[in-house]
C-alpha cells in the first residue's frame, strides 16, 4: 500500500520558488487501477515522480509497504525502483541501437541477473505483451504501438506489483491507444496496481479510480462503478 500525506513540492529557480503540489494526502491500495487526471500544470506528472522515487516532496510523507520513503538514500531508492515499480512513459525512451529484447533486458542488468536468464526473461515479456516475433527489430522497424508494448513488456520484466504509466497512449492514434489501455487492465487483473496519468477522459474511464489535481491540489477522488 501507498500513503502519501501531506505531500508539498516546491521547484526553485535561482531566488524562485514555484510550488507545484499543496497538502497532497492520498492511499493506494494495493491491485487498484487509477487515473491521475487534470489540465496541464497541474503538477499530476510531479506526484506521479514522487509516487515513484524520481522525485522527492518538498515537505510531507511518503510510506510504501509500511516503510518511508524519506528514510532510503539514493541507492536504496533506485534498487526499490528497480524491484518494484516499473515505468512506461510516452516517448517510449528506447535506446536506438538496442533491439527490442535488448531493450526489456536492461532492468534486469542493474538488477545483476544473468545474461541467459534476462534474454529468456526478456523474450517471455515480448510474448507476453504480442511482440514474440519482433524480439530481434531495432526501434525504428518497429510502428508507436509496437514500440509501446516493448516500453510495457520492459516495465514488466522485474515483476514489479506497480506500473506507472505517464500519458501512455498520447503519442499513439486512438486505436492503438485503446490496444494499449486494453493491455493495462489485463495487468491489473493479473494483480498489478496500475497508476495512469492522462488528460484524456476516454483513458481514465479504464481505471476504477480517479484522482483529479488542478493548480497542485487534489479536487476530487472517486471510484468508478463496475
Amino acid at each position: 500500500m501507498m500513503k502519501l500525506s501531506k505531500i508539498n513540492k516546491t521547484y526553485k529557480t535561482g531566488k524562485l520558488e514555484v510550488p507545484v503540489l499543496y497538502d497532497i494526502d492520498v492511499e493506494i491500495e494495493d491491485g487498484e487501477f487509477i487515473a491521475i487526471m487534470g489540465p496541464s500544470g497541474s503538477g499530476k506528472s510531479t506526484l506521479m515522480n514522487i509516487i515513484g522515487f524520481l522525485d522527492a516532496p518538498t515537505s510531507g510523507d511518503y510510506e510504501l509497504n509500511g516503510d518511508k520513503i524519506s528514510a532510503f538514500h539514493e541507492n536504496q531508492l533506485a534498487a526499490l525502483r528497480n524491484k518494484h515499480i516499473g515505468f512506461v512513459f510516452q516517448q517510449f525512451f528506447l535506446l536506438p541501437r538496442l533491439n527490442a529484447v535488448k531493450n526489456v533486458e536492461t532492468p534486469l542488468i542493474y538488477a545483476d541477473i544473468a545474461k541467459n536468464e534476462r534474454t529468456i526473461r526478456a523474450t517471455e515479456m515480448l510474448e507476453k505483451v504480442g511482440l514474440g516475433d519482433r524480439a530481434r527489430h531495432l526501434p525504428n522497424e518497429l510502428s508507436g504501438g509496437q514500440k509501446q508494448r516493448v516500453c510495457i513488456a520492459r516495465a514488466l520484466v522485474n515483476d514489479p506489483e506497480i506500473i506507472l504509466a505517464d500519458e501512455p497512449t498520447g503519442a499513439l492514434d486512438s486505436k492503438t491507444g485503446q490496444q494499449i489501455m486494453e493491455l493495462f487492465t489485463q495487468l491489473n487483473k493479473e494483480g498489478k496496481t496500475v497508476i495512469i496519468v492522462t488528460h484524456e477522459e476516454e483513458i481514465a474511464a479504464y481505471a476504477d479510480r480517479i484522482i483529479m489535481l488542478r493548480d497542485g491540489v487534489i479536487t476530487e477522488d472517486r471510484r468508478l462503478q463496475a
